[in-house]
């Protein structure tokens, strides 16, 4: 058990590819599916076998505090691991969930150490050469997967916090792009930002009877 709560076996599905005879496993996660601004990242991870890390839990039920620590510690435990991106543009042109399995992709193969095995975070896989174990809520059961979601989580959070000082009037340091009240009042003010995606937008305008960005 790690994190606190509930009794949860971290290695159960590292172990049961082990014994299929995989040795690479990386744990696949990505962060920023729902805001209305800024990019999708991914994190792929892959962990020594049996490795736990005290604190590592589903990136969600951390505080940013604690996700900013275990950041650097998977960073130095993990065999290795890999940060990577789907932009506004792509989001745009692919959707939201396309364009997440794109980001996924480019995580798992820009891995230093090639993956024989991706175990992915929900029920969809992304187009890989290797094969891949979709598990449902997988960064609260796998070790790898939950570290891979801390890895994207602080990553684009700390993106976030860029584009904050680059847009002070948003509030992307609050936020970090969701739709809240306070953003949504932000961009009927002042607008959409080049970093804003436009078809997470059009209910908003038309709610508010504004034209489309």
């Amino acid at each position: 058990m790690t994190g606190g709560g509930e009794l949860v076996d971290w290695l159960e599905y590292e172990k049961k590819a082990a014994e299929n005879g995989y040795v690479n496993v990386c744990g696949v996660d990505e962060a920023g599916r729902g805001p209305f601004a800024g990019p999708v990242c991914a994190a792929a991870v892959i962990l020594p076998y049996g490795k736990i890390i005290e604190g590592v839990n589903d990136s969600k039920k951390l505080t940013e505090k604690k996700r900013e620590k275990l950041f650097d510690v998977i960073k130095a435990e993990a065999v290795a691991y890999s940060v990577a991106w789907a932009s506004v543009e792509e989001i745009e042109q692919m959707n939201i969930l396309n364009a997440a399995m794109l980001a996924m992709k480019r995580a798992v193969e820009s891995l230093p150490v090639a993956a024989d095995l991706a175990m992915i975070d929900g029920n969809k896989k992304p187009p890989l050469e290797i094969p891949c174990e979709e598990i449902v809520k997988g960064d609260a059961k796998s070790m790898s997967i939950a570290a891979a979601s801390i890895l994207a989580k602080v990553s684009r959070d700390r993106l976030m916090l860029e584009y904050a000082e680059q847009y002070p009037e948003y509030g992307f340091e609050k936020h970090k792009g969701y739709g809240t009240a306070a953003h949504c009042d932000a961009i009927l003010k002042y607008g959409a930002t080049p970093i804003h995606r436009p078809s997470f937008l059009r209910k908003l305008y038309a709610k508010h009877g504004k034209q489309g960005v």
